[in-house]
């Protein structure tokens, strides 16, 4: 447990909340308190955006050169601080080593991304119907962001949640979940901070679980709060994105996902499994792009099943500190105990288990889509199996969601999985690969209720920014009266 209360940090300071309120901060292995955090409530957000607000002038004239300078060194600083950051994500969010080191590596990279974005080109020249005026499309920061962090990829959502706003000359005002307020939210501000962020340009408000609604909405409907980001699940999505909406803000919102893999009868079996695993239970299966369903050819389908099942079966499950742990734990009772009952009401109804079970890894085949566990994301360790006559019924499969994320195709014919690619309706495809990846340069997001707007080099920088029409003119203009 953290020997201080972590404060909010707001205009470069740690600082209480007004009214001295805290909350606890649970290790999710242990159920025991890692850290108290400060306990933010709105007139604690009100000083935050006005610290924002305050900064964001001289911030967004500062020269390109400084800026990329801040955002290197902070990557640096951040790859310095792994064995830090591996020691606080098995504490505060259950994550196993490799996930966490991954977390760092990407959120550092997420930073250079972002920092060579800051000197590309911000605007061209267009064509204009008045003679001698020259005619620009000028892109400028908007002003403060609200950015929002989730617990399951603490370092790297953090880091993305504020990277880009802050390279395109905004300032932004931090809410971390209240499932992980130091991994997701102070953590990273302090890596920048000690790179050289001026006061004010980044700030994090923490709070406890009862006021994560106040405190959103006094967040995003401050009238200084120009754009939002969300990372979280569709339900949360739903209400930040219609506020913002209300507001007339636009908004980034990268949200659920209820990702197929398909595997055709041409995939390598070994491949694939390993493939499967990897995309399934991965960080125990929380991540917004794992594989929720395995949709398989029927020809290879009890193969591969068998040869998943005892993989899968195999895997260290146990305590997240232990480097040989490859599963921890779920982020917190209430996760554990909704994974449960979709796997007890599945094998209820007749879905059989191949694996695990019990709070295990599991894996499920027999499943039919009357199932919750067919339709639902199921954001934990458990994945189920489809089989499918032929390509066509596995792309209706996938496309039969309200979510639209991610998408994987194991097969031999990389023409074929490009074929069945353009047919999927997600934000993110892998032809032989799982739906699992990342990369800081690319337009990451997802369409219909996986929600709407890239993260990403030059897509996230377009997000947090405006264009305007600006014209010079060359000559005086003739009017006609």
């Amino acid at each position: 447990m953290a020997s201080e209360t972590q404060l909010l940090f707001i205009g470069g300071e740690s600082v209480p909340a007004l009214d001295g309120r805290t909350t606890d901060d649970l290790n999710p292995y242990t159920g025991g308190v890692h850290a108290v955090v400060a306990a933010a409530g709105p007139a604690d957000v009100t000083r935050a955006v006005d610290a924002a607000h305050e900064a964001f002038t001289q911030w967004s004239a500062t020269s390109p050169s400084v800026r990329r300078g801040i955002l290197l060194r902070a990557a640096d600083d951040l790859e310095a601080r792994t064995p830090e950051a591996v020691q606080l994500m098995a504490a505060e969010v259950g994550g196993v080593a490799g996930w966490a080191a991954f977390n760092v590596m990407l959120a550092a990279n997420i930073l250079r991304e972002a920092a060579a974005a800051v000197t590309q080109p911000v605007g061209e020249v267009l064509t204009t119907e008045t003679p001698g005026q020259l005619s620009l499309a000028v892109r400028e920061p908007l002003g403060v962001v609200a950015a929002f962090a989730p617990w399951n990829a603490p370092i790297i959502l953090s880091a993305r949640a504020v990277a880009a706003p802050i390279a395109a000359g905004n300032t932004v005002v931090l809410k971390p979940s209240e499932d992980a307020p130091i991994a997701a939210g102070l953590f990273v501000a302090d890596v920048l901070h000690e790179a050289g962020l001026p006061p004010g340009v980044l700030n994090v408000v923490t709070n406890a679980p009862a006021d994560a609604a106040e405190v959103a909405q006094a967040l995003i409907t401050d009238p200084r709060v120009r754009a939002v980001n969300f990372t979280g699940s569709t339900e949360v999505g739903r209400i930040v994105g219609t506020l913002a909406a209300q507001h007339l803000k636009p908004a980034v919102l990268e949200l659920g996902g209820k990702n197929a893999l398909l595997v055709l009868d041409d995939a390598d079996l070994d491949h694939a499994v390993d493939a499967a695993t990897f995309g399934s239970f991965h960080n125990a299966g929380q991540i917004c792009m794992s594989t929720d369903r395995i949709l398989v050819h029927q020809a290879v389908a009890e193969e591969f099943t068998a040869k998943l099942a005892a993989k899968v079966a195999s895997l260290p499950h146990g305590d997240p500190a232990d480097p040989g742990t490859v599963i921890g734990p779920v982020i917190n009772p209430r996760a554990a105990e909704r994974v449960a009952a979709l796997v007890a009401e599945a094998v209820g109804s007749g879905a059989r288990v191949r694996a695990g079970g019990d709070g295990a890894a599991t894996v499920l085949d027999g499943v039919t889509p009357d199932m919750r566990v067919f339709r639902e994301e199921i954001f934990g360790p458990a994945v189920v199996v489809v089989p499918v006559a032929d390509d066509d019924e596995a792309v209706a499969i996938a496309n039969n969601t309200e979510h639209g994320l991610t998408a994987g195709v194991l097969t031999e014919d990389s023409r074929r999985g490009l074929a069945l690619a353009r047919r999927i309706r997600t934000g993110i495809v892998h032809v032989g690969n799982q739906t699992v990846d990342d990369e800081p340069q690319v337009p990451f997001g997802g369409v219909k209720a996986s929600g709407y707007g890239r993260f990403g080099g030059r897509w996230g920088i377009e997000a947090f920014s405006a264009t305007r029409w600006v014209t010079i003119a060359g000559e005086h203009g003739h009017f006609p009266f």
